[in-house]
């Protein structure tokens, strides 16, 4: 199984976020290949100078060529909320998954609506670094649950 990640965001703080990432990655070896692919350009920067539409269109734009190669999942504020078991069953049985985490001014409804589910992790804020760690996590946790793994109990 292979499980991707697109993030709009800029690349930073590693030091912080990213052993998180990489000890939930090395514990979803076994199960599944999981990839980080963090996207941001001058483009993004730009649209999100010029207000809230523009910024949600070129991350529509950026994230658009990725998607259709797999399970198409998004987090967005307003998806439904779901529990861990709910989320291994999205996983399950499938060879790609790909998981899309929006800029800071989330997606445009039309990705939202194309997208084949949108999950939502609740309606407080979260960054987009930590919301990256969350994710992971349920996955490794969702992981464990398809797989019998003690670590969801």
């Amino acid at each position: 199984m292979k499980i991707n990640i697109y993030i709009v965001d800029k690349k930073g703080k590693k030091e912080l976020y990213e052993p998180l990432v990489e000890h939930y990655r090395k514990l979803c070896r076994p199960w599944a290949q999981v990839e980080v692919h963090e996207i941001f350009g001058k483009e993004i920067a730009r649209a999100q100078d010029q207000g809230p539409a523009q910024a949600q269109k070129s991350y529509t734009q950026a994230l658009e060529r990725f998607r259709g190669s797999g399970y198409d999942i998004v987090l967005d504020p307003e998806g439904r909320e779901v529990t861990s078991e709910a989320f291994a069953e999205l996983l399950k049985d499938r060879q790609v998954v790909n998981f899309y985490i929006g800029g800071a001014y989330g997606f445009e409804r039309s990705f939202v609506h194309t997208s084949d589910k949108s999950v939502s992790f609740g309606r407080i804020t979260l960054s987009h670094k930590l919301v990256k760690v969350v994710l992971m996590e349920q996955i490794f946790r969702g992981l464990s649950i398809i797989h019998h793994h003690p670590y969801h109990k």
